[in-house]
């Protein structure tokens, strides 16, 4: 176990990284080989020429830096019925002891109360966007895969029911008196993997994500203005019979300005049954790594355990072949 201190961590090691960067706008088969390859090895991407509007993007980061720029008692006045709302709490456990500012949104309708700002309108409109993104990428991994239904992951998060969510992450910059030491952070939003299907996640130009490739060694990402950010979720590592892999991260805040993260967590259906097609039974891997489950069972073992506790294993499959 990594065991955290509030400004620095002991027992890590910590290893920038330079994600695979992926334009979307190249070449179709080379574009499906890196996706593929980057989700087997590293689990996370980027991509550029997206065809997600800039003004789009713009007016989302504006209506949510004045959203968190409200005074506190006007931001807790957003409750909408657990889990949805503003949140700031201690996530705790496991060395994830950060302070993070937050409000969650159901993805199919990311409303809030007595908007006054356009908040609503700005924020529907880059949600729509990102899901079409999302699906874009998610019919390129299945035809990267050889799956014969293209469609087959990304009809999960269009259908009706989806569970998708939206989270505007805000993290304030470092204390003024961490700044003398200028390898020091503290944990914003601590270690975990993504119990969905897909994220794409965007963030203003301030560093803070740091993804583990290696236990014990922390990999920090270099933001990129231009580009979103793509990582494999819990489901879609099942759905992908172990094959793509779903990495566990974090966000720090090391920086003297304010970080916002939005994240789209694509989700299926709460009925929906989880489990890898046919075609990713092969000699490399010839049973199915995790047994069947729906998205409602998977979710409510997430919310029952402590952020960072692992919880695809308790779904292996123990009579695979070894």
């Amino acid at each position: 176990m990594v065991v955290a201190s509030p400004n620095s961590i002991l027992g890590e090691r910590i290893i920038p990284i330079d994600l695979p960067m992926i334009d979307l706008s190249a070449e179709k088969s080379m574009v499906i080989k890196l996706i593929v390859k980057a989700c087997e090895e590293y689990g996370f991407f980027n991509v550029i020429n997206h065809g997600v509007p800039h003004d789009i993007i713009s007016k989302m980061e504006e209506v949510g830096f004045d959203f968190f720029a409200k005074p506190m008692e006007q931001k807790k006045l957003v409750a909408l019925g657990n889990p949805f709302g503003y949140g700031c709490k201690n996530i705790g456990f496991n060395g994830d002891m950060g302070e993070v500012e937050y409000l969650l949104l159901n993805a199919n309708a990311p409303s809030i109360p007595n908007d006054s700002s356009n908040f609503s309108s700005s924020v529907s409109a880059y949600t729509e966007a990102v899901k079409e993104l999302a699906c874009e990428i998610l019919e390129l991994m299945a035809e990267g895969l050889g799956v014969p239904d293209t469609s087959i992951f990304s009809t999960f998060i269009t259908q009706l029911d989806n569970d998708s969510l939206l989270r505007f992450n805000h993290y304030p910059p470092k204390d003024c008196k961490d700044r003398d030491n200028s390898n020091s952070y503290n944990v914003g939003f601590g270690e975990h993997s993504d119990p969905q299907i897909l994220t794409i996640l965007r963030s203003n130009d301030v560093a803070g994500l740091q993804i583990s490739l290696q236990h014990g060694v922390w990999n920090p990402v270099t933001p990129d203005p231009a580009a979103f950010c793509v990582n494999v979720g819990d489901l879609l590592e099942v759905m992908t019979n172990g094959r793509f892999v779903s990495v566990r991260h974090r966000a720090v805040t090391n920086s003297y300005k304010s970080r916002m993260s939005v994240a789209y967590f694509g989700a299926p259906p709460l009925d929906a049954c989880i489990v890898a097609p046919s075609v990713m039974v092969t000699p490399n891997r010839p049973s199915l790594l995790f047994k069947p489950f729906t998205w409602a069972e998977y979710k409510k073992v997430t919310y029952s355990l402590r952020l960072g506790d692992s919880r695809i294993d308790l779904f292996k499959n123990c009579t695979q072949i070894e």
